[in-house]
């Protein structure tokens, strides 16, 4: 098969056949045009944008973001690496996700919390909080992951478990500590063992790992989200861009990566390759495990419509995350989107990554 390739400043275009699908070049320069003018008009001041279909890719940086290499704090997207690394040992046969987090967190217990299962943590369904209330207090005496997990072990839980959907950053955290005593890794060791080297993510890193805080694109903070500061200025020792936030590599929230780093890891759950999980479980994580009754989650995933992205189909994996990002894989059109911003989601509406992700979605349908 030949391909042509079209390279040049923040552009990068591979054209190969496509055969049903509407990958069309012209079309997602469109798409990009919505971030390269929320760019020139200084709402966003750093953007990524990197679209795959089968064989064919468009990829494009815009603003402050030097190229396609630029790397920028994911946010949430970090919770499917997170439990990527972590079902990693799953596969190792170290635990079963119908275990009680309490077999491995022996301190986890009162309240209803023996009735957690592991599965129920990576599913949104444990009735953990999102956040928890000593969170701001946390961060501003810059406490390392241990002193959330303590927390996070003797927070009161919102519902039964099992019962409903609560979205919970601290669930993945649990998660991701049960993964650290059984293999007496950290999580971001962890990751990027098992995941971005596996992958040769090699612009990627569960906090900052190797690289430094004048390698990553610094976010917008104003309007950001309540758990990260909102940009007040007396918050700015552990907001987003403050030098501990950026180390600490919260599971949750704290992975910083490339836009064609994150199009590797989708790509990986799109057509396995076993290198980094079995082919069954990469299934079993992008399908859902809750109960008909409750929102499906994958493991670590989003399903179906991810973000305000319309065109997707059932099938579709992905996540969101309230620094301004947002990737996403359907196997109905061989595609993955992904759209790194810095400006806060939270900051506007409709927030130009949706605009762009729905301008991808709508491209790539099949004709």
């Amino acid at each position: 098969m030949k391909r042509r390739s079209i390279l040049g400043t923040g552009l990068a275009l591979t054209f190969c056949p496509s055969v049903g699908f509407g990958f069309d070049p012209m079309k997602l320069e469109n798409a990009g045009t919505i971030l390269a003018d929320a760019a020139r008009q200084g709402e966003v001041q750093s953007s990524a944008l990197y679209v795959r279909q089968g064989a064919d890719v468009f990829s494009r940086s815009y603003g402050l973001a030097r190229d396609i290499d630029a790397m920028f704090l994911l946010a949430s997207i970090s919770k499917t690496i997170s439990i990527a690394a972590v079902m990693t040992l799953f596969d190792e046969g170290h635990f079963g996700l119908d275990d009680a987090v309490a077999r491995y967190i022996p301190e986890f217990i009162g309240g209803g919390r023996e009735k957690i299962t592991i599965g129920q943590l990576m599913t949104h369904v444990s009735g953990l909080p999102d956040q928890l209330p000593e969170n701001s207090r946390l961060r501003a005496v810059h406490a390392p992951l241990s002193g959330f997990v303590a927390a996070a072990v003797k927070t009161p839980l919102l519902f039964a478990p099992g019962t409903r959907y609560g979205y919970s950053s601290m669930a993945i955290l649990l998660a991701t500590e049960i993964a650290r005593r059984i293999s007496g890794r950290s999580i971001s060791d962890l990751s990027d063992e098992r995941i971005f080297k596996p992958l040769q993510m090699t612009r990627s890193a569960m906090g900052l790992g190797e690289f430094k805080v004048s390698d990553v694109v610094m976010n917008q903070v104003e309007r950001s989200a309540p758990e990260s500061g909102a940009g007040d200025p007396s918050t700015k020792s552990w907001d987003w861009n403050s030098p501990y936030w950026r180390n600490l590599g919260a599971p949750w929230g704290g992975a910083h990566g490339s836009a064609e780093d994150v199009a590797k890891f989708l790509g990986e759950f799109l057509h396995p390759t076993g290198r980094i999980l079995k082919p069954e479980t990469i299934k079993r994580m992008i399908s859902n495990q809750n109960p008909r009754n409750i929102r499906p989650r994958g493991l670590g995933f989003d399903l179906g419509q991810i973000g305000d992205t319309p065109h997707l189909s059932d099938k579709t994996f992905g996540h969101t995350g309230s620094t301004g990002t947002i990737c996403w894989a359907d196997p109905a059109t061989d595609s993955i989107c992904v759209v790194l911003t810095t400006l806060p989601h939270r900051a506007v509406s409709p927030h130009p990554r949706d605009l762009a992700a729905s301008r991808v979605a709508d491209s790539l349908r099949k004709h």
